[in-house]
């Protein structure tokens, strides 16, 4: 386990790097993580679902949103970056109205996105922000261009913070085919009075919030309220530091664990506990964690699978993670295809039209060819053959072994 824990130690100086000018932050130690691990493992046990490798635990149900999310089969389309609420966790800044975006493409034209959706073949759309009701005829626009070129069973969903909800609007989103709206409660103090305009109008309501530990008593008491407001789910994200909401978020007593970006223990428990309470009170709604290690794990993979399916080779071999491998008796490397809205300077790229408009792609080495021997040989074989069991500790094997699986994402603290 060397290499592997040389690699989270990297995580560590690179973390403690990024935020050294915040010294009041409480990193993670040995004997909180401890104390932690065991209170997760019995609220685990609650959870009755855990789905894609451990990084989404449930209970009772999750929507078909989410399904398709873990299954990479998902697109988001960011119709607007401004926002009109003001949570202290946002991650991002949220003030410019640009193009609708996703993936570093933009989309002017509804149509063209619809012919995006058709060409990587996604099964799931959703609309987000910013705050899409700021850009309420542009939303709808976009949801009519994919419900009219698109696969019918496309499943579609917009997000939105509801203040600026009206009855009007969910009675045109849903006349338009739109299958599910998502509230963010966080932006409007908690309340559900929002929902109920969207409530008998719209299929299906979720809240989605992040699990902020100081609401998980007031959220315990709300479960009950969601069912009757005709909530059928609760999606609740794990708090994750950046460096845009890193002053608002120093000001509460959070503990930080090390990740690829840094995430909040209490957060992650204080989803377990909910689940745990609604599972323990038999409370009527679907409750999942949408842990950071499935966004960063599955999220990202399912795109780059999307894209090295339409894009690559067809003599290519792809991973589980979506890098093409190349491999043979001398050697192994990996690649990734990356996708530009405009043609980027010094990379040879190749081209593909959608709505009269040029794309391009260009295959990048993210592991350049390393010479192997027979021994080597053998060994990468066997780890191709199956996943181990255990992280391989040859740091070559190791970088393999990131390359080609998933990682399991609700390892011990």
């Amino acid at each position: 386990m060397k290499t592997y824990y040389n690699w989270l130690n990297q995580l560590v100086n690179n973390n403690k790097s990024a935020f050294s000018e915040w010294t009041n932050l409480n990193w993670l130690n040995s004997c909180s993580a401890q104390e932690a691990q065991e209170k997760k493992i019995v609220l685990l046990d609650k959870a009755e679902n855990i789905l894609f490798k451990g990084t989404k635990p449930y209970y009772k149900q999750i929507s078909n949103g989410c399904k398709l999310c873990g299954l990479g089969q998902w697109s988001c389309l960011f119709i607007t970056g401004k926002c009109n609420a003001s949570c202290f966790y946002c991650p991002t800044s949220q003030q410019e109205d640009h193009l609708p975006t996703t993936q570093n493409l933009s989309f002017a034209d509804p149509a063209a996105f619809a012919e995006y959706i058709n060409h990587f073949r996604f099964k799931g759309v959703s609309f987000s922000g910013g705050e899409p009701l700021l850009q309420f005829d542009r939303t709808l626009n976009y949801l009519k261009q994919v419900r009219r070129k698109c696969n019918p069973d496309t499943y579609i969903w917009m997000y939105t913070n509801g203040i600026l909800a009206e009855t009007q609007k969910f009675r045109k989103l849903a006349a338009a085919g739109i299958n599910e709206v998502r509230f963010d409660i966080g932006a409007t103090a908690f309340r559900l009075d929002k929902i109920a305009a969207a409530k008998g109008i719209i299929p299906v309501i979720t809240i989605e919030i992040p699990a902020v530990p100081e609401e998980l008593e007031r959220l315990k008491k709300l479960l009950p309220e969601m069912v009757k407001a005709g909530v059928s789910n609760l999606n609740l994200h794990q708090l994750r530091l950046t460096q845009h909401n890193v002053k608002q978020l120093s000001k509460h007593n959070y503990t930080y664990i090390h990740a690829e970006q840094p995430v909040v223990l209490e957060s992650e428990l204080a989803a377990l506990e909910l689940i745990a309470y609604a599972h323990d009170h038999s409370i009527d709604i679907g409750i999942n964690y949408c842990s950071f290690h499935f966004k960063n794990r599955f999220q990202k993979a399912g795109f780059r699978n999307k894209v090295a399916t339409a894009l690559a080779n067809d003599e290519d071999v792809l991973t589980q993670n979506g890098y093409i491998r190349r491999f043979t008796d001398t050697g192994i490397g990996y690649d990734s295809i990356r996708i530009f809205d405009e043609k980027p300077d010094r990379l040879a790229v190749q081209e593909f039209q959608l709505k009269d408009k040029t794309y391009y792609y260009s295959r990048q080495a993210v592991l350049n060819t390393v010479a192997i021997d027979s021994a080597i040989k053998d060994k990468i074989d066997r780890l191709l053959a199956a996943e181990p069991r255990e992280i391989p500790d040859d740091p070559l094997l190791f970088r393999i072994w990131q390359l080609e699986y998933i990682e399991a994402g609700l390892r011990e603290y």
